[in-house]
């Protein structure tokens, strides 16, 4: 090699070796090296941050998660992508091999995620196969914590939740379980809100083309997720048919939500729901408006367990992996999904469990068919329903309310008439007749702000199964 090369070669190695130590600062473009062109300085950059040298750069979206820097990939390489196919066994103590899970061995790890959405920042949710042992191994191999372990019947799998001790951030231990094949699925602890919006007689019947004086759901068994719920008030003592408590040790703050979403599915007497003859079995996931992922998933595996034919979700939150995978094995099981599309107003981002597929988005409208200012917007919204100022059961009486948690319950209710006019009728059957019966209230066709349109009962009820 020419001595002009050789000392190139020297000072692009040193600039190298500086901006790993400094972590990819933006300090890069200001090197005084004159021997250094555009494109080394470009490739210095892209490289510090991960990237292969001439990779496209994305620009950060407004309110994505910091993502550390490529830097500590570097810092811990993947073996199963090393370059020599049989690296050298690393030894322990005594020159013997390190026990499975050790710290010895740096764990593998992929590029830190960025993270979305409100999640309990020391926690991570995460998917096992074999005995109680095994969580021990990750937890011990990943300085991590068991907070708790249950098997999930919806994802087949053992569910564990890892407390993280030392401070890390959620991005960055999901990265590094990436690389243990112990792990099939990771996640964020992601937090979850009740989409109840202000309000001050049920015009709901009228709206969806749902007779009062036939309305029944006779023998169809749906699950409301919700917070506690108040299993003496008269609209709803005698609907309830089963109960879990997926928070216990939790005090009780508030029973109205769950007690207005189970009242406007299947309240009785003063107060009668969309279809008075449904059984609920109810599930407390939320306090304070909120809950997290693995209170969910515990409450969802719970309701299947129940054979239920409607799971109701009036809550909204970030995409998460696991969520996902529960609702589709859901609907594997024939369940119709029903959630709240969310009120956060028109430029929200979308709402899950609502925008995933297979799932009935909800939004809501208003006795005139107007939707309600605050609704979320999106493709994902499926179908319209009364959600602005419905008289619903509240703990000790009843109450005007307003969101689209209730406007979900509306729309179970109505397909609890469905199923129990014909028990036959699938959860991929029931999707069909309300898109192609709801009375189209925006642009033409599905749009953004009321998906088909406000669910006409009565026009669903009288399709046929062809």
């Amino acid at each position: 090699m020419a001595d002009k090369e050789k000392a190139r070669f020297t000072t692009v190695a040193a600039s190298v070796c500086v901006a790993a130590i400094i972590a990819a600062s933006p300090a890069f473009s200001q090197t005084n090296d004159p021997n250094l062109t555009d494109a080394d300085l470009d490739c210095l950059r892209q490289e510090a941050a991960g990237l292969e040298c001439g990779a496209d750069e994305q620009e950060p979206q407004a309110g994505d998660a910091v993502l550390l820097p490529g830097l500590i990939v570097d810092l811990f390489p993947n073996p199963a992508i090393a370059d020599n196919p049989e690296p050298e066994t690393p030894t322990g103590s005594g020159g013997n091999p390190p026990p499975p899970g050790s710290l010895a061995v740096a764990p593998p790890v992929a590029p830190p995620v960025a993270v979305q959405g409100a999640f309990v920042p020391d926690e991570v949710l995460v998917s096992v196969g074999g005995d109680g042992t095994v969580a021990a191994d990750i937890a011990a191999a990943f300085g991590l914590e068991i907070r708790s372990q249950r098997t999930s019947t919806l994802l087949g799998s053992t569910i564990v939740r890892y407390g993280i001790p030392d401070g890390r951030p959620v991005g960055v231990v999901l990265a590094q379980l990436a690389g243990d094949g112990r792990t099939s699925r990771r996640a964020p602890n992601h937090v979850y809100t009740l989409q109840q919006a202000a309000g001050v007689v049920n015009y709901a019947f009228q709206r969806i083309a749902l007779s009062p004086e036939t309305a029944s759901g006779a023998d169809v068994r749906v699950a409301v997720i919700d917070t506690a719920i108040d299993e003496t008030h008269p609209a709803i003592k005698d609907a309830i048919a089963g109960e879990f408590d997926a928070m216990p040790g939790v005090e009780v703050t508030t029973r109205d939500h769950a007690t207005s979403v189970a009242g406007l599915i299947a309240g009785t007497g003063a107060f009668r729901g969309m279809a008075p003859g449904a059984s609920i079995y109810h599930a407390r996931a939320f306090e304070n408006g909120k809950s997290s992922m693995d209170i969910i998933l515990s409450a969802l595996d719970w309701a299947a367990g129940e054979d239920v034919r409607i799971i109701n979700m009036s809550f909204v939150g970030p995409k998460n992996e696991l969520l996902q995978e529960a609702c589709d094995a859901a609907r594997e099981r024939d369940i119709v999904l029903v959630a709240a599309a969310g009120n956060n107003g028109p430029k929200a981002p979308f709402g899950y469990p609502a925008a995933y597929q297979g799932v009935i988005a909800v939004t809501a409208t208003d006795d005139r068919d107007a939707l309600m200012q605050q609704a979320n917007r999106g493709p994902y919204v499926f179908v319209s329903a009364p959600g602005v100022n419905v008289l619903a059961p509240v703990g000790g009486g009843a109450d005007l309310v307003t969101g689209t948690s209730f406007a979900a319950a509306v729309v179970s209710g109505a397909i609890a008439n469905l199923i129990s006019t014909a028990p036959e009728r699938s959860a991929d059957w029931i999707e069909a007749a309300l898109s192609a019966t709801a009375r189209d209230l925006g642009a033409p066709g599905r749009d953004p702000d009321f998906g088909y349109g406000l669910v006409d009962a009565k026009a669903a009820g009288a399709m046929t199964n062809d």
